[in-house]
């Protein structure tokens, strides 16, 4: 019925259409008829394909505009299904519509018609299927003759709305492809209408344009700062944002907001063109290096850094997207700062900087950070925490290679890092960041100290080798392979040993035992061939794991690296060995025998590991089927043969000192046992005497019996020689029979009765005082009785 050429029947049937997707239809009440359900009607002509028929329609109806502005209608309706936007895009259905946006239009409705059926293709249809048949030329050229007519000649809020959303529509074009949008031109326009308010142009285009301080050229000016950011992704854009000035336009809002006049964005307005504005250079300054330093970047980011440290009168609103957290303050401004110097520093460009340490950035940097640190304990949140670990990436890629940067960082960074590398461990799992913050702290540390004397010096007295070991103590797998890498590089240090030998951890844990325990634990993933006391099983690969054995040996090209060498920093085995070659290997307190068993691999972690890369060597050669010189034949051998030996020596020093610790064993066994053996030994004794005892208390005859054997002893222990003058006392009483040994007697007659008082008098004669006078004590008149 459409190719019928005739105006009313087409436009009738457009009309029949938007009658019969109605929900609410015009129905006439005829008896004994009842009308179809709307769903099933709607049902049966998304899978009878209408959709697709009208688009294929729209060639007959393209010189005829009543006809052509009724079919888009009919098509706007139909596009808010799903179903109807697949059966349009199957169609080609959006470049055919795209194709014919800049015809011309009296009615203005051809435009705004197109545009909305557009948008609900790519909100409800397969977007990456319409935004493929959008990104050829034509469409390209048709949107960008709409949008320069609306942004020139459009003057009514309908017209900026319908202008912001043909920019949202290239927005997403572009996110597909960039180069269409550059090939047209249409790049360069919109360049040029994002900077246009902040760089002066003799372009005609933009001579009497002027943006109106209302909603739509808002956000307008945002959508710009967006294509911005998107057209970045690819590199033949960096021309055009050079030729446009598109840094000095966006520096334009990296200043203090100052009070508006009457050209001036309001405040809250200018602060989201301002973190806008940041947020894009961060994107877009670290490919126009040249026209950063020529804008003086770093100096207006430290100034800018300066103005958000201050505490004036402005608070942030905090009402936009890249606002978030900064409601009251100026978190939101120093975080996009920091974000846009964390960006321009990672392209490690010598002159930029150079340039910021000249101007101060290390101090200054300190100073926020020591600020934010001490005053954060309480009022911490993700953005906070995001600004400190900007500033720790920002000094460790300054002063990474530099001693002199390192000794501005100096005392000062030292004592932050400390603060934070003592955060409770509890706030790694927080989810706001902590776990960045503590990484990022490690690699400050790595950076701006290690290479310092007088930092590392500083760092050791204040203890900081004990908080880094309290972190390898906590065996958190991510954090192992940093924390081990700065200690061995501490180790460097002559001063460090010390501090890593008086280190305790939980249940008084010794240094070297916390690394045995990481070793031990390494080679239980790695799955490597021991038996139960950690002895070496496979001579020719003591360190393999069974993945290394799965793996195989795969020929590789000369550049590539075998799987043993890529092997080394994916655990810590290297590290572990490289802190005990300057630990030493003997006398390490707080090791057992078994774990000198364990050492004993660990003293030899490179001489296995070199023959293990030439037994790879050996196989791949192999697998080849390449056979070498005779020589070098021999010499590999020899090589391999060696490294074997060493092996076996090792196992054989493992099998001695496993043997040894179990003869120690079975002696400290039978010690206890003795010692066990003697204790009962000595109950047994204590219960015969008493039971001895029990028995002279009891029975008369056992008591003679004791004491005839205790007089006989006394006998025998007297020598039998006697010298005929000698006098022998007795010091038995003979009618007694007791056994226990009698005290001598003695009879004391010098002291007379009158001065004691008799038997019943008081006895605590010491607390009488009586003169002595020479002779015997005699009782004084004049004697005072003490109370």
């Amino acid at each position: 019925m459409m190719r019928v050429p005739s105006s009313q029947v087409r436009m009738q049937l457009c009309n029949a259409i938007i009658n019969f997707y109605n929900p609410d239809p015009v129905r006439q009440q005829v008896e004994g008829f009842q009308p179809t359900a709307v769903n099933y009607k709607v049902q049966m002509a998304e899978v009878g394909g209408l959709a697709e028929t009208l688009i294929l329609s729209m060639t007959l109806v393209e010189n005829q505009l009543r006809e052509k502005l009724s079919l888009l209608k009919v098509l706007q309706l139909l596009s808010c299904s799903p179903e109807n936007c697949k059966r349009i895009a199957k169609a080609e259905g959006a470049s055919r519509i795209c194709y014919r946006l800049s015809d011309p239009d009296s009615s203005g409705q051809l435009l705004f018609r197109s545009s909305e059926i557009l948008w609900n293709l790519l909100e409800n249809g397969p977007k990456d299927e319409i935004i493929n048949q959008l990104s050829n030329t034509e469409c390209i050229y048709a949107l960008k003759d709409s949008f320069v007519r609306l942004l020139t000649n459009g003057f009514k809020h309908y017209d900026r709305q319908l202008r912001n959303d043909l920019l949202v529509i290239t927005t997403l074009i572009a996110e597909n492809s960039v180069l269409p949008l550059i090939e047209s031109g249409f790049a360069k326009q919109l360049i040029l209408f994002a900077t246009f308010s902040e760089v002066k142009s003799h372009s005609p285009l933009v001579k009497s344009l002027k943006l109106l301080h209302n909603h739509e050229d808002f956000e307008m000016k945002k959508l710009l700062f967006n294509m911005i950011v998107v057209l970045s992704r690819d590199i033949s854009a960096v021309q055009l944002f050079s030729d446009g000035k598109v840094v000095l336009a966006l520096f334009n809002y990296v200043k203090a907001y100052e009070k508006p006049g009457k050209h001036d964005w309001p405040a809250s307005r200018f602060e989201d063109l301002q973190l806008h504005a940041i947020a894009t250079l961060a994107t877009v300054g670290p490919l126009l290096l040249e026209d950063y330093m020529t804008c003086q970047g770093n100096t207006r980011i430290l100034l800018f850094l300066e103005w958000c440290a201050n505490q004036d009168a402005f608070s942030g609103q905090g009402n936009c997207f890249h606002g978030a957290g900064g409601r009251g303050n100026k978190h939101a401004q120093m975080r996009y700062s920091l974000r846009l110097l964390r960006s321009v520093v990672s392209i490690g460009d010598e002159t930029v900087n150079q340039d910021l340490c000249d101007q101060g950035a290390i101090n200054q940097l300190l100073g926020i950070l020591r600020k934010i640190v001490n005053g954060s304990s309480e009022n911490e949140d993700a953005i906070l925490l995001e600004i400190q670990t900007d500033i720790l990436f920002i000094l460790s890629t300054v002063c990474g290679n530099d001693l002199h940067r390192k000794d501005l960082f100096g005392s000062e960074g030292v004592d932050v890092l400390l603060q934070l590398l003592n955060m409770d461990q509890s706030k790694y799992y927080s989810g706001l960041g902590h776990n960045k913050l503590i990484f990022c702290t490690l690699d400050c540390v790595w950076c701006c100290v290690i290479g310092c004397f007088s930092s590392e010096d500083y760092f050791l007295e204040k203890e900081g080798m004990f908080i880094i070991l309290d972190l390898l103590a906590l065996n958190m797998k991510s954090m192992n392979n940093l924390v081990l890498g700065i200690l061995v590089e501490f180790c460097d240090n002559p001063k460090t040993i010390a501090h890593i030998t008086a280190w305790r951890g939980k249940k008084n844990e010794t240094a070297p035992k916390l690394l045995l325990n990481m070793w031990k634990q390494e080679e239980a993933e790695l799955e490597v061939k021991q038996d139960e006391y950690g002895r070496i099983i496979d001579a020719q690969k003591p360190l393999a794991g069974q993945l290394q054995e799965d793996q195989g040996v795969t020929p590789l090209p000369a550049n590539c690296f075998s799987f043993a060498v890529m092997e080394v920093s994916e655990n810590t085995r290297a590290k572990i060995y490289s802190v005990f070659s300057k630990l030493g290997f003997e006398n390490l307190p707080g090791l057992s025998v078994l774990d000198y068993v364990t050492l004993s691999v660990i003293s030899r972690y490179l001489d296995f590991k070199v023959g293990e890369i030439w037994h790879e060597i050996r196989d791949e050669l192999k697998a080849e089927n390449i056979q070498p010189v005779t020589s070098d034949q021999e010499a590999l051998e020899i090589v391999i043969k060696s490294a074997e030996n060493t092996s076996k020596m090792v196992a054989c020093h493992q099998t001695e000192m496993i043997e040894n610790y179990q003869q120690m064993e079975l002696q400290e066994e039978q010690q206890k046992y003795a010692e066990i053996q003697a204790n009962h030994k000595q109950s047994e004794m204590v219960m015969k005497s008493w039971d001895n005892f029990v028995a002279r208390t009891s029975n008369y005859e056992a008591l003679k019996k004791a004491k005839r054997l205790q007089e006989k002893s006394i006998e025998s222990s007297r020598p039998k020689a006697k010298l005929n003058s000698s006098t022998f006392h007795a010091t038995q009483i003979s009618p007694l029979n007791t056994t226990v040994p009698c005290g001598q007697l003695v009879a004391v007659e010098s002291t007379p009765s009158q001065l004691t008082g008799g038997p019943l008098a008081d006895t605590a004669i010491a607390l009488k005082r009586v003169p002595i006078r020479g002779g015997a004590l005699q009782k004084d008149k004049n004697m005072k009785m003490l109370d």
